[in-house]
């Protein structure tokens, strides 16, 4: 049996959710069929997805009828504060659908009609579906998006105080619309390691729903031409959340208690309300890693409740329905029976920041997991290139957010490329590769929309204007898989609180489910390079 690791993979959300006995051990491969039905019963029975059918207006079930995934996604959102619960969340529910947790560490032993996946830094998943009539050589169908989203995050030492204030020292992570976050109730979530009684160290996730922050703005009778010459905070020394007043004499004896230094890296009021949610001391706490979320709930609004109101939707309504096509396109025994490829999604952390880490799209996660895929399948093969033969039979969707047209700035889209909302998935062109649609990737994807009555729009931004970029262009190029850029149509990228039409959720996961359905049936139609 392997050795007992320092390092424990626990995803915390309240004392009962797992036992802390299940994950101490890395999985031999003679028990991970007892380990992973074992972690199914805990996550189905304690799910991490919070209940949020009183915020969102309309619940799960009542969407579920109709067939909608809509109130599904709200929960995610609700649930996915950060990256880290967001990969923690996709997590539980591919152990709940059946899916086997791997070890990017371990030996694989894969067999076709499985279902399987892992993550990395509890900020990046792979999961994937193997055909029951895979052959070596087949290709990969894959669903590629991103787990993190705009945002602050605390320093190393955050701790600072101003006038009487207890404040708490941010940086900026990604390209934020950051005066959006001005005037709002948020709190802080993340992870942290904490010691454990036996001197071992666990990963723990950890969530503070009560409002801790606020970041004000300036009385307009302090800066009277704000409205004319536009608000323009530094975001240095104007972009700090205030935590409180002066600290009590309490915490002041709790300050001089606490860590290794006279001088704590964090307010002892801060780390005080970590303790209070993970059930442990202040002293247990060795290293955070938080960020500054805002504790509105996702939520329908809108006249007709045709909206979704929510932090994160770029890029986790993506990522969401990525998911959920991939476990509702192999949720029976019969699904996997006629295929000949092998479903997956990667969702990949950092692509806010340009990708470049070892748990963003840079990294070459995705495609190490598809050699050894191919390594595992190949049994007495003894052929040339079925990893390359592989890569060629392959196709990616890229599946980040899109920019819908602005109805009081409708002069920044070109005029015959404006994406509306609740009109489908947009597909996305760039002459200078900024996307990676090619025309025959953008061919196949909509003609699986086609088949499926399921619309499409065209996006492609202005000569004058600066183009945004997604993960397409890094994996298409990483080892030249073909790939389509397409999003769902949103209003206020990069804000505090985003818009997407609900309609337009169903489509996506439609249309991806859609495309691991039938998408090999249509690329062999197809004939290009012969």
């Amino acid at each position: 049996m392997a050795a007992i690791t320092r390092l424990h993979l626990l995803y915390h959300s309240s004392p009962t959710t797992l036992k802390p006995s299940l994950l101490l051990t890395k999985c031999p491969h003679s028990l991970s069929h007892s380990f992973n039905t074992n972690l199914r019963r805990k996550f189905s029975a304690t799910p991490l997805c919070s209940s949020s059918a009183s915020t969102h207006q309309s619940s799960s079930s009542a969407d579920g009828s109709r067939g909608s995934i809509v109130g599904d996604l709200l929960d995610y959102l609700n649930e996915s504060w950060t990256h880290f619960h967001a990969t923690a969340e996709a997590k539980r529910q591919l152990i709940v659908a059946g899916f086997h947790l791997l070890n990017e560490n371990d030996e694989w032993d894969l067999k076709p009609g499985g279902r399987y996946f892992f993550t990395r830094n509890m900020s990046c998943l792979v999961a994937f579906a193997i055909g029951e009539k895979y052959a070596v050589g087949n290709g990969f169908h894959v669903i590629a998006a991103h787990t993190d989203s705009p945002c602050l995050k605390l320093k190393p030492k955050s701790a600072s105080s101003k006038s009487g204030y207890q404040m708490v020292n941010v940086q900026t992570y990604g390209s934020g619309l950051w005066h959006t976050w001005f005037d709002r109730d948020l709190s802080v979530a993340g992870r942290v390691i904490v010691r454990g009684s036996d001197g071992s160290f666990m990963h723990k996730l950890v969530k503070v729903k009560r409002p801790l922050l606020r970041i004000p703005t300036l009385a307009i009778h302090l800066d009277r031409t704000v409205n004319k010459d536009g608000f323009k905070p530094n975001l240095e020394t104007h972009l700090i959340p205030l935590l409180s007043t002066k600290i009590e004499e309490t915490l002041e004896s709790k300050e001089k208690s606490t860590a290794s230094s006279l001088k704590p890296a964090h307010h002892p009021l801060l780390m005080q309300a970590l303790s209070d949610e993970l059930n442990c001391g202040i002293d247990d706490i060795v290293s955070v890693e938080l960020s500054v979320c805002d504790t509105q709930p996702s939520c329908l609004g809108g006249g007709n409740d045709e909206f979704i109101f929510s932090g994160r939707l770029d890029n986790l309504a993506s990522s969401y329905c990525a998911l959920r096509a991939l476990i509702d396109s192999c949720k029976l025994s019969s699904d996997l029976s006629s295929e000949h490829a092998i479903r997956m999604i990667a969702l990949f952390d950092n692509e806010e920041v340009g990708s470049d880490s070892v748990q963003g799209a840079g990294a070459p996660t995705m495609f190490q997991a598809m050699r050894r895929i191919v390594s595992c399948l190949v049994n007495e093969y003894v052929g040339e290139g079925a990893f390359e033969r592989a890569i060629r039979h392959s196709f990616l969707v890229s599946a980040d957010m899109a920019h819908g047209v602005h109805p009081n700035f409708m002069d920044k889209h070109e005029e015959h490329h404006r994406p509306e909302m609740q009109k489908g998935l947009v597909i996305k062109h760039n002459a200078n590769q900024r996307y990676a649609t090619s025309s025959v990737t953008a061919f196949l994807f909509k003609e699986v929309g086609k088949i499926h009555n399921l619309p499409t729009q065209e996006f492609v931004v202005r000569n004058d204007m600066g183009c945004g970029s997604t993960i397409g262009p890094i994996l298409a190029s990483g080892v030249g898989i073909r790939t389509v850029d397409c999003g769902i149509a949103q209003l206020s990228m990069h804000s505090a609180r985003e818009i997407c039409g609900k309609e337009d959720v169903d489509i996506a996961y439609k249309h991806f489910k859609a495309f691991y359905q039938t998408f090999s049936s249509i690329d062999r139609k197809l004939k290009v390079d012969f």
